[in-house]
């Protein structure tokens, strides 16, 4: 599990480093990610409107694809990944590496996204639905979208399986102390955030199938050209 962790950890600094790569220094960056966290949010409206997964819909929101660095919270894993094999079980461990690489391979494909932003309209300032698409079909990568769209059902199923998991909620109150003082803060907000959403769930899982699907269907419909792909 530490090899695993270390190599995307290792993975994760190199794609975030402007140095190494540049391209975390173009404008469409931060403009591309406003646009899909509101896409997302669009398109989870039934779900925010529904009291029994809107807590869930909010996590996956703001902790697992949305607006936001994830950096600061996945660098500080390595420094105590070896404390967290021995409080956490093994199902939990394998949802943060699910979160860690999601947050990466997500990462790679925006800064390539921006890049065929930044060649196909150098001189807009606002995306939309059109040049989305474009840029969209213009990175391609299928197999590497569907992945992505694998790990966020990773974490998901991950967590609806650790609601379950007797004495899982009493670790993660007793780990957090010690991940505060040790700048796990963060990594311990994600964990108790999805916690309680998913275990305010009836059925986890058939939540996260719901979106898997909802958007393997975007996916194909943006690769395929359609008119509408974010449709319901």
């Amino acid at each position: 599990m530490i090899e695993r962790v270390g190599r995307r950890l290792a993975w994760h600094q190199a794609l975030h480093d402007p140095v190494q790569e540049p391209r975390n220094r173009l404008r469409w960056l931060p403009e591309l990610r406003r646009w899909q966290a509101a896409r997302l949010e669009t398109s989870f409206e039934h779900f925010l409107n529904d009291p029994t997964r809107r807590a869930a819909a909010m996590f996956f929101l703001t902790d697992v694809y949305g607006d936001h660095d994830f950096s600061k919270r996945d660098a500080n894993v390595a420094k105590v990944m070896p404390m967290m094999q021995r409080l956490l079980p093994g199902a939990v461990l394998d949802t943060v590496a699910h979160g860690i690489e999601l947050g990466v391979l997500t990462h790679a494909l925006d800064i390539r996204m921006a890049e065929a932003l930044h060649q196909l309209a150098p001189n807009r300032r606002k995306l939309d639905a059109g040049l989305y698409g474009r840029a969209y079909r213009e990175v391609g990568l299928q197999r590497l979208r569907g992945h992505q769209i694998d790990l966020i059902a990773e974490v998901g199923v991950g967590l609806a399986r650790a609601v379950k998991t007797p004495g899982v909620a009493t670790l993660l109150k007793l780990s957090r102390g010690p991940a505060r003082a040790t700048g796990l803060g963060e990594l311990q907000g994600f964990l108790e955030r999805g916690f309680a959403a998913f275990a305010a769930l009836g059925d986890g899982k058939a939540f996260v199938r719901d979106i898997e699907r909802a958007e393997r269907a975007v996916s194909q419909r943006l690769f395929e050209d359609e008119p509408d792909p974010f449709r319901d």
